[in-house]
């Protein structure tokens, strides 16, 4: 990042502010799965047709090809025009488009990274298990060869949007190596395989995105192996070098709004007193002063890390500090919140809706779970960043 933008930087900003103004849906995302399916694979068109999929991704596949500046102002634009959340988009645009242009075969290539990018797929993630979560390396979930193909049996939990998916990015183990990250394979299931049973997960928070799924020898070619058997552990690792930083800018603009709309909120909620508005209430505008001096300073760390990236062209360890961070203030911006609600905190409305603290505040308790735990983060600064022993 330079210190000030440049003229190159503002037109570019401009550029994107106005396509965005012009083509952002004004109608709400859908919470039913075939229904936000729908809305999101057609919002992924629109960017398509418009020049903006694919932002990271080389232009040789399809994408943008945006510097990392070009990135941190397009997510800065998107969450300020309302934005719709990626939703099904996430896994393949971010975690198996990525992982195919890194690693995959000429005809896994062609055949689907431009069907992810004209919004004409779906991809879920079979990662996490309920052995494996944090500790990828405990799973579980085994491949035999057979013939042709790779006969997979096992479970896979907290799969996003599997309901609607077309394709699953799935790590198997295929063999036990010298050490757990051996024997691991990357490989790409289809969702409509005999076998894959999907069973929904309800939240605290009534999201309805969350699946379990069970497969059942499941039968999968190999050609649909990514990187080769048994060396799944690489390929999960190479996608990391497409996310540097800039995504997390989207939720933390995002964030930044919550804060001021609660600010607005406390200005018309009745306070502790029972007489005057929340916001008059010495503590509670302290807090949320507070809040907004923490919002900003996370923003200025982002910077900060993406400059580095930019620099270095390596993106380092130091991302975990931001991703404990972000799930710190966001847990406790909706405390926040709840305590200027008052009792008013006790009646549940979905954070998609107006006015969704306590869904959001329920919703707010995964961010220190979900992408690896804040005690998995507290390691990874420590030995990686700090330099401390195991």
């Amino acid at each position: 990042m330079h210190s000030l933008p440049t003229v190159e930087d503002q037109e570019f900003r401009d550029e994107v502010r106005t396509w965005l103004q012009a083509h952002v849906p004004r109608e709400p995302q859908p919470v039913e799965m075939a229904a936000m399916r729908e809305f999101d694979l057609a919002w992924q068109r629109t960017q398509y047709e418009g020049g903006w999929a694919g932002i990271a991704w080389p232009r040789e596949y399809g994408g943008r090809g945006m510097t990392l500046t070009q990135q941190l102002i397009w997510y800065e634009e998107y969450a300020l025009a309302d934005g719709p959340d990626v939703g099904v988009n996430f896994v393949g645009l971010n975690h198996g488009g990525p992982t195919l242009i890194a690693r995959g075969s000429e005809e896994q290539k062609a055949y689907h990274l431009p069907r992810i990018l004209r919004g004409e797929a779906v991809w879920c993630q079979g990662f996490s298990e309920p052995g494996a979560g944090s500790d990828l390396a405990g799973l579980s979930t085994r491949a035999e060869i057979d013939g042709d193909d790779l006969v997979v049996t096992g479970q896979k939990i907290w799969t996003s949007y599997a309901i609607t998916a077309d394709h699953q990015e799935l790590l198997v183990r295929t063999s036990r190596g010298s050490s757990r990250h051996a024997g691991i394979t990357w490989v790409v299931n289809d969702m409509s395989n005999p076998g894959v049973d999907i069973r929904p997960i309800r939240t605290a928070s009534r999201e309805s995105h969350l699946f379990e799924v069970f497969l059942d020898e499941v039968r999968i070619p190999l050609s649909n192996v990514v990187g080769g058997v048994d060396n799944g552990w690489s390929v999960a690792m190479s996608t990391l070098g497409f996310e540097r930083g800039t995504a997390f800018t989207a939720c933390q603009v995002a964030l930044h709004k919550s804060v001021e709309r609660l600010l607005d909120a406390a200005a018309e909620i009745t306070g502790p007193d029972g007489r005057r508005p929340a916001l008059a209430d010495d503590e509670l505008a302290g807090r949320l002063a507070d809040m907004r001096a923490e919002v900003a300073a996370l923003r200025a760390m982002t910077y900060a890390l993406v400059s580095r990236n930019a620099r270095t062209q390596t993106p380092g360890a130091e991302g975990s500090i931001i991703k404990l961070h972000y799930a710190d203030v966001t847990q406790r911006f909706y405390r926040l919140a709840m305590d200027v609600l008052g009792p008013d905190a006790l009646r549940f409305v979905h954070k998609h809706e107006p006015g969704g603290w306590t869904g959001g505040y329920l919703y707010s308790l995964a961010s220190s779970i979900g992408g690896g735990t804040s005690e998995i983060q507290r390691n990874i600064i420590g030995e990686r960043v700090l330099g401390l022993p195991r």
